[in-house]
């Protein structure tokens, strides 16, 4: 992999705003900006630029390599075609081969050195599993991908990173499937990835308690005690700088965020909510512990704004910045 390396940028969800991003994204590159190419349809992405009023040229190339001499003047597109026409906010399963098939392509380039590292725009996971994905969503794809490996999923903004160690479970799932293992899990992969993706040579994190008040010494739930504890407990033996369990409704104000590098969360919503209520816009998707570099923006496919111009490309920004950042630091 070269220094002008580009970075792929996947199709996510047709039928929702991630084309608009990429056609966003593009207009506000930079003369400094690491090249990207999309993997998707090059003639949905002319089709919609001329809807939505967008002065972006589309140039298909053949390969990666080829997106740099074409970054400044148009939009490059490694074509991944779809099977069938696209309506806005209304996802159709016979398009979901070709989501499938940007993520699997970009992680292959990924693999081989071709390119930076992968951004991947939104799925709509509903419309991919009623075609026959067993994955709950792009972060156990990817670790399926990349060879069965463990990863974690973090949210990361300027003012906050959080690292939920349950994701995709509904709340009561996610409390039976809470334990030691796996709060220990999660918190070496986090500390292996700010290390590894963001620089930091001693990452300090701070593990949220599940119950209100962290439990309040056993009088409003004893996981704190019975499994939190000792999963921090077996992290400081293993030389991380951790602390907690921690009640969640006083980790994440600014004084208290200055103390950590990373939150660790009990559920997915503990983590998304800080996150999205801080930087809603600029929240940024990282998926540690994988070979190679994978960001996403932190919101979902927006079909209910899909085809209307309104769709905001921050997210994606920073996802492709950060993806950047991270590749140059990997490669030094």
């Amino acid at each position: 992999m070269t220094a002008a390396a580009p970075l792929a940028v996947t199709m996510g969800e047709p039928a929702g705003v991630g084309g608009e991003l990429s056609l966003k994204a593009w207009l506000a590159r930079t003369a400094t900006a690491r090249p990207f190419f999309a993997l998707d349809d090059p003639a949905r992405l002319s089709a919609l630029a001329r809807d939505l009023g967008l002065a972006v040229p589309v140039r298909e190339i053949a390969r990666p390599a080829e997106a740099a001499a074409h970054f400044a003047s148009a939009l490059p597109v490694l074509p991944v075609r779809l099977r069938a026409p696209v309506r806005p906010g209304h996802p159709d399963v016979a398009n979901a081969p070709a989501t499938i098939e940007a993520i699997e392509r970009g992680v292959a380039l990924a693999q081989g050195g071709e390119i930076a590292g992968v951004v991947t725009n939104p799925i709509q996971k509903k419309t991919l599993q009623d075609a026959g994905f067993r994955h709950p969503g792009h972060t156990e794809f990817l670790a399926e991908l990349a060879g069965r490996i463990d990863v974690a999923m973090m949210l990361a903004c300027p003012e906050l990173r959080v690292v939920p160690v349950t994701i995709h479970l509904s709340l009561a799932d996610a409390v039976h499937a809470l334990d030691a293992d796996g709060i220990v899990r999660v918190g070496r992969i986090a500390a292996n990835g700010l290390k590894a993706l963001f620089g930091i040579e001693r990452p300090r994190l701070a593990v949220a308690g599940l119950n209100p008040h962290a439990g309040e010494q056993g009088a409003m739930g004893d996981e704190e005690s019975r499994v939190i504890a000792p999963a921090i407990a077996r992290l400081k033996a293993e030389g991380i700088d951790v602390r907690g369990p921690a009640p969640a409704d006083t980790l994440f104000h600014p004084a208290a965020r200055a103390t950590y590098d990373a939150a660790l969360c009990m559920y997915h919503d503990q983590a998304l909510i800080p996150i999205k209520t801080i930087d809603f816009s600029g929240g940024v998707n990282v998926t540690v512990g994988l070979p190679f570099v994978r960001t996403s923006p932190d919101h979902g496919t927006a079909l209910d704004i899909a085809g209307s111009g309104r769709a905001d490309p921050a997210s994606l920004i920073a996802a492709l910045a950060m993806a950047d950042d991270m590749a140059r630091r990997r490669k030094a």
